[in-house]
């Protein structure tokens, strides 16, 4: 299992874009730097979406990928919480910010939406995948994406603090948590459904002492204001851990 980093900030720059993992070429965890970041050819190979919540840093290019496919005749299915897909339907794809890529053309249809139900897992393509609930502002999932050829990653996408009740469901290899503001500014950061370093070291210590073990993990949607910061505390908390723990640029290449 191959995972690229197509986006690994909140913010989008000259230098910096929205959250998005690809996986295999194929499988697109959130959505917020497909189209900006992969050609044409390369958008083609994409055959599904799993958005973790309704934000629009993280559901953004699902509109631009599926009109992009409407010229050739491909549907890429997208998987969600139906509070996700709901919101997608009435705000973007409604037939007036965007065409209704769901029902237009009515014989291929770009995007193809699927609903997924917290904690039963669904077979995508090769992969198995686990939907987990998360703390956030809106109703938010991460995933427990396995490859049938071994492997596992949980993607937390958007969370705040209280991680305990999605350890009991997943034992990932690797570990790709939000962690979008540094300690100084945690007043804002939990309140909001984000960590910072200082919060996701509570996380992974209840984490190790459930699991017996620490994944490797990797902190994604950081605000390129305070990347500094952010690189340098985490740095801290892998020293003090013990852990294998890194900030995630785009372009970031991962092999399990």
């Amino acid at each position: 299992m191959e995972l690229r980093f197509l986006g690994a900030h909140n913010v989008e720059s000259a230098s910096t874009r929205l959250t998005c993992i690809l996986v295999d070429e194929v499988l697109a965890l959130d959505a917020g730097a497909l189209t900006s970041s992969l050609t044409l050819k390369e958008q083609e190979k994409v055959k599904s979406i799993l958005l973790t919540h309704g934000h629009y840093d993280h559901v953004r290019d699902v509109a631009a990928i599926g009109l992009n496919m409407s010229f050739i005749r491909k549907t890429i299915d997208i998987y969600s919480q139906a509070e996700t897909l709901a919101a997608l339907s009435k705000h973007i794809v409604n037939g007036v910010i965007y065409p209704k890529l769901t029902e237009v053309p009515a014989q291929s249809p770009p995007l193809r939406f699927h609903t997924l139900e917290p904690l039963q897992s669904r077979t995508i393509g090769r992969y198995s995948v686990l939907p987990v609930p998360v703390s956030h502002a809106v109703p938010a999932v991460g995933y427990l994406i396995t490859a049938n050829s071994g492997g596992s990653v949980f993607f937390t996408g958007d969370t705040g603090p209280g991680l305990s009740s999605c350890w009991e469901h997943v034992s990932p290899d690797l570990l790709i948590v939000d962690v979008t503001m540094p300690d100084r500014l945690e007043e804002h950061s939990a309140p909001s459904g984000h960590l910072n370093p200082r919060l996701l070291a509570k996380e992974l210590a209840v984490f190790r002492e459930m699991k017996g073990y620490l994944p490797r993990v990797v902190i994604i949607h950081v605000s390129p204001l305070f990347e500094d910061e952010i690189r340098a505390e985490a740095a801290r908390l892998a020293s003090d851990t013990g852990a294998d723990i890194e900030v995630s640029y785009e372009g970031m290449k991962i092999t399990l």
